[in-house]
């Protein structure tokens, strides 16, 4: 099939209130969380807080743009977590096998890839009929390997050059925030600039047609999925460098997080929909949340009861928005 035959990006037209809701809605409301956190404690609105908030949100915003690009599929991965904990404990011990950092860095990058790459072709090859079973399976799959090539136990005393992607900085801004920039640099290019990101939002919009229209449906999916366990190698890697340690429990919850990081930052469960900086924005707002109450001297348990309402708010919303314009087309 050739370019000209693939399916046409949809031309630019101005933005209805809808669309301005969820473009600008989510950075509107990460204002004003910080407004209102700034009012309530005057440790927030300092650099100093502020820096610890994008250090800390670092991870999330690596594992969220590998799960961006599952869900504007239509997709989920509920495996990046437990992929995150096992890369994290792979890295921690190819390295004390006596691997060169950047070898096990790349070797770990490589697994992660790997695995997401077995998600989706699980869910192609198998005709599975949604991709929750196969990631369902990777999290437990990838979970207990952590778990048994670990001990059990932290592999710690990492080398001092390879910590400083998770806790060194190049002047006053953190390591980890450049290397998220840099991928938020590349995911922008790959989703909004190249035919094969095209292809995804294509997929995401109607998958039938997508196949029709000759796009590599079942190519593009494996791509997808191995992308989120790129991400979710590349933020375990910032993760023992930051804790100095591969933890084979790292990441639990982490496949939440980054869900609601990219519903919050206005995608859509039911695909086609979904942009970097939105997530980004999802991702900031998560890490506010945490933070402040934090600051607030909020429980852990009771920061995890607010952390699942605003989950299921954004899902609402996002419930919202798709009757909203669903309305406006049949009007």
């Amino acid at each position: 099939m050739s370019e000209a035959e693939r399916p046409a990006a949809k031309p630019r037209q101005a933005l209805s209130p809808a669309g301005l809701l969820r473009r600008f809605g989510p950075l509107l409301g990460l204002l004003i969380l910080c407004g209102a956190l700034g009012a309530a404690s005057d440790r927030f609105l300092t650099a100093a807080n502020l820096l610890n908030v994008l250090r800390q949100s670092a991870v999330n915003a690596l594992v969220s743009l590998g799960q961006l690009a599952v869900i504007i599929t239509a997709g989920i991965d509920l495996s990046v977590g437990s992929i995150l904990g096992l890369c994290c404990v792979t890295v921690a011990l190819l390295m004390h096998a006596g691997v060169p950092p950047p070898i096990a860095v790349v070797a770990t990058l490589a697994i992660g890839s790997a695995l997401g790459a077995v998600n989706g072709l699980l869910l192609t090859k198998l005709h599975l009929p949604h991709p929750f079973i196969p990631t369902l399976g990777m999290m437990n799959v990838a979970r207990g390997l952590a778990l048994v090539i670990s001990g059990g136990f932290p592999i710690s005393e990492l080398p001092s050059g390879f910590r400083f992607w998770g806790a060194g900085s190049i002047g006053w801004i953190p390591a980890p925030v450049i290397l998220v920039a840099l991928f938020c640099g590349a995911f922008h290019v790959f989703l909004s600039r190249t035919t094969i990101g095209r292809d995804v939002y294509a997929i995401g919009g109607n998958q039938q047609a997508a196949r029709l229209s000759g796009v590599p449906v079942d190519a593009r999916l494996v791509l997808v999925y191995a992308l989120s366990g790129l991400t979710a190698a590349a933020g375990a890697v910032v993760l023992a460098g930051r804790m100095n340690s591969g933890f084979p429990l790292a990441g639990v919850g982490g496949e939440l997080d980054s869900i609601a990081a990219v519903v919050i930052g206005g995608a859509s469960f039911l695909g086609g929909v979904g942009t970097v900086s939105g997530t980004l924005v999802g991702v900031l707002i998560m890490g506010v949340l945490r933070n402040g109450l934090n600051l607030l001297n909020v429980s852990g348990a009771w920061q995890t009861v607010v952390i699942g309402i605003v989950i299921v708010a954004a899902v609402w919303v996002d419930i919202v928005r798709q009757r909203a314009a669903e309305r406006g087309s049949a009007g």
